[in-house]
This record gives structure tokens, sequence and C-alpha cells, in this order.
């Protein structure tokens, strides 16, 4: 019998024939059951047979002010019916573009107010590398063109920024851009030596760096890009004092900084941006999206230093000053109206706040969960978490049997109501910013519950001895 349209057995049926989505795994996407989530509630999210999940990814690290905010539905469906769209082009702008770079730039640290609009956060790290790259051209230095990034590390799906993501497993049929990208590894405490402090570790990343830049030529290096915590990679924080010693040698070579803050802007470590007050650093380019507008429309933007834009503009503008990049979306109207409306919503509820207290209380939970044989370490900061499972015993790099744990953790997570987000042999975590403590403490019950369920179902098939 056909299915009644408007099923899930329908609405699967109709994705796997039609939709490639992201990251799928094409030998078992035509016949993989789909998850059809059909709304959205605070920090909980319901699927097409009305089962309730308590969203801990918060989507992809971005529906920070939790869903179906009705004050957010009202200010995009104001606009839309106001001015749904104008080119940005030229000199033509919109009122509420203009409205939200002055804010951006009140929000970002130092002297870095001149915001770049665009629709992703793939796009805004696009854009960066390109500005930089027009920056050093139009100051006469086109050799200056190469990129530093790191092992582990996720910039976005366009050819350049998968290029400069540094995650081996993402690498598969592309092709990728290897002239003029490098890569020097990213900070892992978890896989450093025996018995190497983290300050040794530290001083080995940043000594690593200053070789990979000599060996380059640092006439020839443009800039290094690096997130604060790297997310996707497995929540990997770096020692301290890393991103200021990072920066010095950054300095020291005239390499310019670009920090991606795409997970980590608009609240997820209790900051509207972390670069200065959890790491003591102004770098000259920020880049941001996801918690821009909480995911309620498509966003990102490049917020670039005043001392950079200074030098190639106005009178100290090149003979042909045109930056040809950007997109039909760029500012685009109903998307400004979201993140003026979130950032209105997160300042006046004290969201980053909330974060500050919930956030400890959050890693402090999880760390009880490493009592069980299975798990290797957690590790986060405030709304940002991992879990890594480790049975191998081998801390130098995650096992067949590492990775197998993982994915038994995440399907009774599954059973019992938890997404969270399986990667190798990780488990990442990132929930709705609006979360409180009864949240939390949900999250990790069935953590706790799934971890105890795999550890039993990973022994009788004798993976644990």
């Amino acid at each position: 019998m056909k299915a009644e349209s408007g099923t899930t057995e329908e609405l699967s049926t109709k994705d796997k024939r039609h939709t490639i989505h992201p990251w799928a795994d094409l030998a078992t996407a035509s016949t993989k059951g789909d998850h059809v989530i059909k709304r959205g509630e605070g920090y909980h999210v319901y699927d097409s047979d009305g089962k309730r999940y308590l969203d801990g990814i918060a989507g992809m690290w971005c529906v920070n002010i939790g869903y179906g905010n009705q004050e957010m539905a009202e200010a995009i469906s104001k606009q839309v019916k106001e001015l749904v769209y104008y080119t940005p082009f030229g000199a033509m702008t919109n009122n509420l573009s203009a409205e939200l770079g002055e804010v951006l730039a009140g929000l970002a640290p130092g002297d870095l107010n001149h915001v770049h609009f665009t629709t992703s956060g793939s796009c805004a790290v696009d854009s960066a590398i390109r500005f930089v790259h027009f920056y050093f051209s139009a100051l006469g230095r086109p050799e200056k063109k190469h990129i530093i990034s790191r092992t582990e590390s996720y910039h976005g799906s366009s050819y350049l920024t998968a290029s400069l993501s540094g995650k081996a497993v993402d690498r598969t049929y592309f092709h990728y851009i290897s002239d003029i990208v490098h890569h020097v590894s990213g900070p892992n405490p978890y896989r450093r030596d025996e018995g190497q402090s983290l300050r040794e570790y530290c001083d080995q990343l940043v000594d690593e760096f200053e070789k990979k830049i000599l060996e380059i030529g640092p006439d020839k290096v443009a800039c290094f890009i690096a997130e604060p915590i790297m997310g996707s990679g497995g929540v990997l924080i770096p020692p301290p004092g890393y991103h200021k010693a990072m920066k010095k040698v950054c300095e020291k070579y005239e390499i310019l900084y670009i920090l991606d803050e795409v997970v980590t802007g608009f609240g997820r470590l209790g900051q509207f941006f972390s670069a200065e007050p959890e790491w003591g650093i102004v770098p000259d380019i920020i880049t941001t999206a996801k918690g821009l507008t909480s995911g309620y429309q498509p966003m990102g933007a490049v917020i670039i230093s005043d001392r950079l834009y200074d030098r190639i503009s106005g009178s100290n503008a090149p003979k042909t000053a045109c930056f040809t990049n950007g997109y039909t979306f760029s500012g685009h109207p109903v998307s400004c109206a979201a993140a003026l409306k979130n950032i209105e919503i997160m300042r006046r509820d004290k969201i980053c706040e909330h974060v500050q207290d919930v956030g400890p209380y959050f890693i402090k939970q999880l760390k009880r969960l490493e009592r069980y044989e299975i798990v290797g370490e957690t590790r986060g900061n405030h709304l940002m978490a991992c879990v890594e499972c480790n049975i191998s015993g081998n801390k130098a790099a995650a096992e067949e049997k590492d990775i197998t744990a993982a994915q038994t953790v995440d399907q009774f997570c599954d059973q019992q109501g938890l997404i969270v987000r399986p990667y190798e042999a990780l488990l990442i975590l990132s929930p709705p910013l609006i979360i409180d403590k009864a949240g939390i403490d949900e999250m990790v019950a069935i953590l706790d519950s799934s971890i105890e369920k795999a550890t039993s179902a990973l022994r009788s098939k004798g993976l644990i001895q």
C-alpha cells in the first residue's frame, strides 16, 4: 500500500530519491532511514512521528536562542512585507544592512570596524582570504599569498575553504588547492606526548608554526587562520597562551591573523566574540556566521580592522580599487532583520551571562562520564563540549574500535531522545544557549545511560575485555 502523503515514510522516500545531503554517505544514502525533523520548540525538536529529542547540537552549532522564538518570526515576517530584497552591489545598500554593520563593529574587539556581509560561514572565510590577497596585492606584494591553516580544522566547504580545512577524514574524492595552502599541527592536548607539560606542548606547536613560515618564506606567507577552539575537529582546546604566542609570531613576519569565530561567536563561549576576553588577542580579521542569526536566516560576515582597510582605501587605494567580491544576497535585509533581532534578544535576556552561569556546570557534569572505561576524555568550554571514546588504549590516534564505540553510544542516545554529533571516536555537543540546568541534567543522564548500554554491548561483542 502506498504511504500516505506527508508521512515519515513518504517524506523519507522523496528525500532519498531527490536530495543529496551535505556529508552524505553515498553508499547508503538511498537506503538508510532518515530523521525527518518537523518542529522545534526551545531546546527540543520533534520528528515527523512526533518523537521529541533534546537537541544537543543546536541544529549545527547555530540555533543559539532556541527554536520557535515568536519575536524572531515576527521580525522576519515584518521585514519580508516591507522590503524582501535589493541589490547590495556598488553604492547600493539597505537600511538594516547599514544598521547591522554598525552594531557588529561595536561588538567586535579593538579596531575591527569594517564589515563585509556574506551568506554563510564558508563564504565568510572565503571572502576573508580574498580580502587578504586583495590587500597584499594592493600594497604591491602579490607574492604574499600563502595561507597556513591547521590539521583537524574546519573552515567551510567551498573549493578554497575545504582546502583550508584539515580534517583528513573529510578529504575524499574532491580536488584541493595545494600550492598556496599549508597545514601545521592543530592543538590536541589529549594526544600530546606522554609526560609533556601543556607549556612544552604549546612551545612545540608555536615552534612548528615558525619553522613552516621560514620554510615557505615570510615574504610569501599572507595569513594564518585558526578557530579559537577547533569545533567539528573535536572541540580541541589549545593550551594556555597558544593564541597569544601564535599572534606574536604573525606580527614578527607581518602575517595577518584570521580568527574564525563562525562557531564560537555569539555566545557559545559566553561572549559575543571570544577573541579578547577569552584569548587575550585582537585579530586582524574575524569571520562569523551561525549564531549571528541563531540559524533563523542564512548569513555570515567578515569583520576587518581599520588598520588594514585604511591602507588600501581613500587616498591610499590602488589605481583599480574595485573589491570584486560579494554575493547576490550579501546584507540581505531579511537576514539583517534576523541578526538585529537576535542580538537584541541576546542582550535583553542576558544570554551570554546565562552561558557563563550554566556552561561551567555543563562541563563539570560531563566529567562524571569519565568513570566509564570506554570514555577517554570529556572536554569543553561553556556550551561547547566533546566526549572522546577510547577503548583501544591508543592515545596517538583513534582506532576502528574507538569509532565503533562512539557510534554505538550515538545509537543509544538517539533511541532515548538525545541528538549528538558523532564524528570518528567523538561525540560533539553544542546545545542551544537557552538550555537550563534541568536540560543539562537530562542531556548528561541520557549520555550516562547510553554509555552504560554501549559498554555492555561492546563487551558482548568482545571489543572490551
